[in-house]
């Protein structure tokens, strides 16, 4: 054998990551594991959320006001930056639109959504991609991604699966884009019209 192959490092296995259960998730976060801190729980991996800006912040809490007032008198509750637990998944959506009232999610977090929002600028591939394929798999009908970078909205809709391609074999078939002055109605409520413009300023 020569000297070359005997000072060849031998191959090692690369390192395993430790998952984790919604359970023991949810227990960290009642001791206060995180403090601060804004994780969601994706794959089973403890994800930190990227620190939101002045826009994204001003954007989100803009989003759901112009929400409520919208759908004020109707059978629909607007979740800010609150969780849904999807299966083993907690992400935590910028806006989630759920059936019902706050009163009736006191015991446990939404499983799903009648439309869910994400306010995107540094985050924006990953809301296309891991955060779609999510929403895709709880066959939540209806995506929308306010980009911020390119100043329009992306209505994703269909879910469907399986998706081998996508990170959670489910992804929406229907994608259009919403310009500033255009309108949009979510599928829920097909009487209600919102405008792109009051989203994105």
């Amino acid at each position: 054998m020569s000297q070359a192959a005997l000072l060849k490092p031998a191959k090692q296995p690369a390192p395993a990551r430790r998952r984790f259960t919604l359970k023991e998730y949810h227990w960290l976060v009642q001791q206060g594991f995180f403090r601060e801190d804004r994780v969601e729980l994706i794959g089973g991996e403890i994800v930190h959320m990227a620190p939101t800006g002045p826009e994204h912040s001003i954007s989100t809490d803009r989003i759901a006001r112009y929400l409520v007032m919208l759908l004020s008198g109707k059978p629909y509750y607007v979740r800010i930056q609150n969780p849904l637990t999807i299966g083993e998944h907690e992400p935590v959506p910028d806006v989630a639109v759920v059936p019902g009232s706050p009163e009736d999610y006191r015991q446990a977090h939404p499983s799903s959504a009648l439309l869910v929002i994400e306010v995107a600028d540094t985050s924006l591939e990953y809301d296309r991609t891991v955060k779609a394929s999510l929403y895709a798999s709880a066959g939540i009908p209806e995506y929308w991604v306010v980009n911020l970078v390119e100043r329009r909205l992306e209505v994703y809709r269909e879910p469907t699966s399986p998706a081998p391609e996508a990170p959670f074999n489910a992804l929406y078939r229907s994608l259009r884009i919403y310009h500033l002055e255009e309108t949009v109605s979510p599928l829920f409520a097909p009487e209600v019209s919102v405008k792109v413009g009051e989203l994105i300023r």
